[in-house]
């Protein structure tokens, strides 16, 4: 297959000037990210443009463009757009509507820069903390490996470059703007990575319409008879419970993702938190709303999944709809903005956590503030190139995102969200809490695991196709965890208080307390 010479160079000027522009944004900021504070929270004091668009493009990437928006809209048809719609609601509106306010409250007055702090601080438990760091380092990699194989996918069709090439290009875009300037860097580049992915999602929708296949086939309506005529309207008892799973885990699933929680902290006063409700519920309502449309019209342009899979699914409907050339690098722009935004946002949270509480405390404790900046960098470079392997394996997107998702928020949702707002939470109930959602949420990830070890066998039947059945039902487990967390958390703490268990002690410390040093 041919590429003509002007999507070359249209593809490795975006490249280029894009790199240049994260470069630029990162030596700007560098010389403002020489304590932890400032490389991890960014002072706690950015606006709240900076921070809702901040969240906005660590939420949507190359993952629900090119995997969730696909898969979700070759399955579901138009319903998929109910996906988009609870992740503006729920993901965006909701989530800083109960956790904003509080979180900036607590986090500014405990100066506390990392989830597992919060809960060390909450519990009074430094093997809480450990155990958070771990899961959040480890479990954050295969989200992070996911975005890489969002982006390799549409390079491969769109301009014919080798995946792998692809992804190492996002690998050290990512890496630049996190190493070099850190928190500050990747808000300041997220806030124009925003208007970017804003602009372009609204371009693709206008275009992706006007393209001869929608239009022959009637748009909408020719996608509802298209579904009524092959059992997609109604759903089916199954693919119902599946949508209200994906539903659930996209949008309440990011209320217990550290990276998403992380955007709360730097923000300057109840003011900035106030707009950034507002401008992050926009912003989710016009590109989630508007990549779950584009894919819910996969099956006009398709008959049959594309060769790669789902994966490939949008990729290849932006070739068939014949985009301009200029809107192609437009549109190449948006999926890296967007991907090296969700990239910097995991990877900070994953290796600021693991410097500042897993190797300072137990291994370096005479490590200074700059010292733990400094190793923080060096973490992140390692985190980069873990994910650029992880992404290598035969594992779809949706699965990767999934799993990582379900265990990191089955663990610490319903911990973090009770902490905020239940004083009879306990650390018995917590553990208890933590500790099963991490399980339920675990299941599929494993049996992916042993499936890759078997060589992915595709078998239906047997012990086999158990594994597969439950590799494939990653936001089941992952609401199934959330919701039983929430449940023991409650039940474990009212049974260690009857039981005036050491573990149920209450400590005040968290709501009313201070500490005055960054």
């Amino acid at each position: 297959m041919g590429f003509p010479l002007q999507k070359y160079i249209i593809i490795w000027t975006t490249i280029v000037v894009y790199g240049i522009f994260m470069l630029v944004i990162g030596i700007v900021n560098s010389k403002s990210t020489k304590s932890v504070a400032s490389f991890t929270v960014g002072s706690r004091n950015a606006g709240a443009w900076l921070s809702a668009l901040s969240y906005g493009t660590a939420y949507f990437s190359a993952v629900m463009f090119i995997g969730y928006a696909g898969t979700s809209g070759w399955k579901y048809g138009l319903w998929a757009i109910l996906i988009g719609l609870g992740n503006a609601v729920f993901g965006s509106w909701l989530a800083w509507k109960v956790l904003a306010l509080r979180t900036r409250e607590v986090s500014h007055r405990l100066k506390i820069k990392s989830m597992p702090q919060l809960f060390s601080l909450r519990f009074a438990s430094e093997k809480m903390k450990v155990f958070a760091t771990v899961v959040i380092f480890i479990f954050l990699m295969p989200y992070s490996a996911s975005v890489y194989k969002g982006l390799g996918s549409v390079c491969a069709v769109l301009l014919g470059i080798d995946v792998k090439v692809c992804m190492l290009v996002i690998m050290f875009a990512a890496a630049i703007v996190l190493v070099v300037g850190g928190y500050l860097a990747t808000l300041k580049a997220d806030f124009f990575q925003g208007f970017i992915m804003m602009i372009g999602v609204a371009l693709l929708i206008v275009f992706v319409m006007k393209s001869p296949t929608v239009v022959e086939g009637g748009s909408i309506a020719g996608m509802w008879d298209f579904m009524k005529a092959n059992k997609l309207a109604p759903l089916s008892s199954s693919d119902t419970i599946a949508l209200i799973a994906t539903i659930l885990m996209t949008s309440f699933g990011t209320w217990g993702l550290p990276q998403m929680i992380h955007k709360y902290y730097g923000i300057r006063d109840v003011k900035e938190v106030k707009r950034g409700t507002i401008i992050s519920t926009v912003f989710a309502l016009l590109v989630s709303v508007g990549g779950y449309f584009i894919g819910s019209l996969s099956h006009l342009f398709f008959t049959e999944l594309p060769e790669g899979g789902a994966d490939y699914l949008i990729p290849n409907m932006l070739n068939a709809s014949a985009l301009p050339n200029i809107l192609l690098g437009v549109v190449l722009v948006l999926l890296i903005s967007s991907s090296v935004s969700t990239l910097s946002s995991i990877t900070l949270t994953a290796c600021s956590s693991a410097s500042m509480d897993l190797i300072k405390p137990k291994f370096l404790p005479r490590l200074n503030n700059r010292g733990i900046a400094v190793l923080t960098r060096v973490l992140c470079l390692l985190f980069v190139v873990l994910s650029y392997v992880i992404a290598n394996t035969d594992t779809p997107i949706l699965d990767m995102m999934s799993y990582s998702w379900g265990i990191i928020s089955g663990s610490f949702l319903a911990p973090y969200v009770l902490s905020l707002y239940c004083k009879s939470l306990n650390r018995a109930g917590a553990w208890i809490g933590m500790l099963g959602g991490f399980f339920i949420a675990l299941i599929p990830a494993v049996s992916k695991i042993l499936l890759i070890i078997l060589g992915n066998p595709t078998d239906t039947t047997g012990a086999i196709g158990q594994l597969n059945s439950f590799a494939g039902q990653g936001p089941v487990y992952a609401v199934a965890a959330m919701i039983a967390s929430f449940a023991l958390c409650l039940i474990g703490s009212k049974v260690a208080a009857s039981l005036k268990l050491k573990a149920a002690e209450q400590d005040d410390f968290f709501y009313t307390g201070t500490i005055a040093e960054e």
